[in-house]
Parts: C-alpha cells; sequence; structure tokens
C-alpha cells in the first residue's frame, strides 16, 4: 500500500462524490459539476487518501466559530468523512483525520466538532458525544393550550429586520456551548435566504414588543424584537402534514408563547409542528420549557467534540468571576497530541493555562481527551467523569472544576 495523505484537488471531486454516494446515499437528483473557480466552497477545506493514485477516502473541514463559555471559538468542523467500502478497517482513517486536524491547530482552530455516523469510530480519535441536534415533533393538541401572551405582537419580518433577527439568535446562542456563531459562509444569515421570492422559508415571524399596535402606548421606534421563526408550510392540508421550523429563538417567555401559537394557528391544515433542536428533553430548548405538556417525539443526532489546543480552548473562556488555581493533566493514547499537564489559574473570571514541567503521574486530576471535552462543554460532572474512567486522580478539586466549566448547556442548531 502506497498511501498518499494530501488536501484535494479539483481532479479528486468525481471521486470524492462517488465514495460520498457510497457512504451516504446516491443524490435523488444528479449533483451539478462544481465550478473549478469557486472550489472548494468557502471555508471548506477537502483532503483526500490515496492508494496508486485511487482515491480511498475523503474528508471535508468547515471552518466555523462556535459558541463556548461566552466567546466565539476558531473550530475544525468535520464533514463528509467517507471510506471505500473495501478500504474500511484498514486504518486509514486515523491519519486522514490527524492530518487534517493537525492543519486546522496550525490554523489556530482550537475545538474540533462532527455529527458522526458512528460514535464508536470517532471515540477512537478522541472525541466524545457532548449533545445532540434533535427534531421535535409537536403534535397541535400539545399547541392548543398554550396560553395568550402578555404584551407581545407577532409580526411577518423583512429584508431590514434581519440585522435584529441576528442579534436576538447571538443573544441566545452566546449563552449556550456548542452553537454557531452564523458569522462564516455558509451559515450567514442573509437577507436573501430568509425573506422575499427565493426564500429557503415561507415565512420568517417575529416577535415583537412595544411599538405600533403593541398596546402599551410606545410609538413605533420603541419595537423591540425579542423572538423569530422561521417556518416552511410544506405540502397538503389534511392533517397528515407538518410546518416545519428551522429556527424558534426567544428572548422571553411571553415571546415564545407568542411563536408556539403563530404555529398552532396552522391546527386546522396540519397535525404536527416539526421543530430543529437540541438537548432533547434532559437539556431542553428553553423555547419549549413554556409549553404546558411535554407531548413530543424527538430523534437525535448525536454532536461530537474534541479539543485541538488545551491551553488555547481553554484560556479563551470567560468563566465565572471568581479566583482559583487547579492543577491538571491529560493522558490518552487515542489523543497523543492532547498530553500535558497544566495549572488552571483563574483571576475574577479571566482564565490563564500554565504548563507545569514538574508533575509527577498521579499527582493531579487527569482527564482522558474524552472526558476534558465533556467537562469542558459542560456535559458532565467530574463525579460521573470518574464513573466512566475519563477521569483519574485526586478528587479535591472536582467541586472547584465543575464550578468553573458548568452552568452553559449543549445546543446545537446548524447540521453541517
Amino acid at each position: 500500500m502506497s498511501l498518499q495523505i494530501r488536501r484535494s484537488a479539483f481532479v479528486d471531486v468525481p471521486a470524492a462524490r462517488r465514495l460520498g454516494a457510497e457512504a451516504f446515499g446516491v443524490p435523488s437528483r444528479p449533483q451539478a459539476d462544481p465550478d473549478p473557480a469557486s472550489w472548494p466552497a468557502p471555508n471548506t477545506r477537502p483532503w483526500v487518501a490515496t492508494d496508486g493514485g485511487e482515491v480511498v477516502a475523503a474528508l471535508g473541514v468547515r471552518r466555523f466559530t462556535s459558541w463556548f463559555h461566552g466567546v466565539p471559538v476558531a473550530t475544525a468542523g468535520l464533514a463528509g468523512v467517507t471510506v471505500a467500502a473495501e478500504r474500511r478497517g484498514s486504518g486509514i482513517l486515523r491519519p486522514l483525520v490527524d492530518a487534517a486536524l493537525a492543519e486546522a491547530r496550525g490554523l489556530g482552530e482550537v475545538v474540533s466538532t462532527l455529527y458522526p455516523s458512528s460514535a464508536g469510530i470517532y471515540r477512537g480519535l478522541g472525541y466524545e458525544v457532548v449533545g445532540s441536534f434533535d427534531e421535535a415533533r409537536v403534535p397541535m393538541a400539545a399547541l392548543a393550550a398554550v396560553r395568550p401572551p402578555d404584551a407581545v405582537r407577532t409580526r411577518r419580518a423583512t429584508a431590514a429586520d434581519v440585522p435584529a433577527v441576528r442579534r436576538v439568535y447571538s443573544t441566545w446562542a452566546s449563552a449556550q456551548n456548542g452553537p454557531l456563531t452564523r458569522a462564516e459562509a455558509p451559515f450567514l444569515m442573509e437577507p436573501g435566504e430568509m425573506v422575499g421570492p427565493d426564500a429557503d422559508c415561507t415565512g420568517v415571524t417575529l416577535a415583537v414588543t412595544g411599538g405600533a399596535g403593541g398596546g402599551d402606548g410606545a410609538g413605533a421606534g420603541d419595537e423591540r424584537l425579542v423572538g423569530f421563526v422561521s417556518w416552511s408550510r410544506g405540502s397538503g392540508y389534511d392533517r397528515t402534514g407538518a410546518v416545519e421550523v428551522d429556527d424558534l429563538v426567544a428572548l422571553t417567555p411571553d415571546a415564545a408563547r407568542a411563536l408556539w401559537r403563530l404555529l398552532g394557528s396552522f391546527s386546522a391544515v396540519v397535525g404536527e409542528v416539526t421543530v430543529a433542536t437540541s438537548g432533547a428533553w434532559a437539556g431542553a430548548d428553553v423555547t419549549r420549557l413554556v409549553l404546558p405538556d411535554h407531548a413530543a417525539t424527538t430523534t437525535s443526532r448525536p454532536y461530537m467534540l474534541r479539543l485541538l489546543d488545551v491551553p488555547g480552548a481553554l484560556a479563551s473562556a470567560r468563566l465565572a468571576p471568581v479566583s482559583a488555581r487547579v492543577p491538571f493533566a491529560v493522558v490518552d493514547p487515542l489523543a497523543p497530541d492532547l498530553e500535558g499537564a497544566w495549572t488552571l489559574a483563574v483571576e475574577a473570571g479571566a482564565v490563564r493555562v500554565e504548563a507545569d514541567g514538574h508533575a509527577v503521574p498521579g499527582d493531579r486530576p487527569t482527564f482522558t481527551s474524552a472526558g476534558l471535552a465533556q467537562s469542558y462543554a459542560g456535559a458532565q460532572s467530574c463525579a460521573n467523569l470518574r464513573l466512566a474512567g475519563h477521569l483519574t486522580g485526586p478528587t479535591e478539586h472536582d467541586a472547584v472544576w465543575d464550578a468553573l466549566w458548568g452552568g452553559r448547556q449543549v445546543h446545537v442548531r446548524d447540521y453541517f
């Protein structure tokens, strides 16, 4: 075997597409031939593995920023990972992923995320599940009991509203761990994609307070956007169909109620609403907490995380305004690039990660790659990581570590 790992060239596109069809299914419509002048897509870095000139594996790295601990974090999103059927299990995937992640680390991307087809494959590369991208199917009966909001009304969005819609999304997303900032293509919230004849959805409805019709005496200039929902009507009107929701973001309970009631107004012609959300019910999207009945069915896609640069990822965080010093280490043969020993120094919420060359094995809390990913994301406590074998060493710092890194739920809204 003469395996070569390299960045993909345009000539590799047909072979990479064939591998993609093998792994993810043949597209129902033929794909248009890409334009060499616009390939690869913005913020995408394609990679291939070849053997004797034949493309035997491929993947793409999406560069974007995602919110963790109150700051946008440079992220390498793996997508479209495929290996030829005859070569699976032959050890091709690890060197391909290692090369792509080494480049990502060199470009300043400090974490990597992906949606796995099989979580076990990527656990072997140091990733761990920290959350999920869900489709919740909410029956109209559950929306009928949503009480009316007190001082919120709804109206259809226009292109002029898109900057305010972006601000609402950012207010919500920056309070979570995991959501994309949507500051980079192709995840930008563009006016032409949201409203108008070529929009990706039927409508974007806003929840607003104040202004005309607000009922509180405020003028039109005092209108404030407190939520939005982007929805697609779908076909049919026999109650077997669904209204499909890509985004439902609300900054107040009444905004959520107003938007749910808007969706519930379709009850005469559809039977349910499908909502792109996250957290299932254990870490529920806050917009669903206002529903009087949690009757829903949920289909989940796991979301996985791996750190690429331990000091870079941790030191960028904005933590609670406390001061603490916690020694820690990472030891993991599945992710040798992360191994090391440090002291986490927090002063009034500002973080430093100091290398410690005097560490002795067993003298400090020691994480695996998976354990550090789950702790950093706030997905698991130190106690649970110890039960799973992802944290060893002394326990006296566990409560402080949990207090520093907990408190934000993992939520995602964009599938790639």
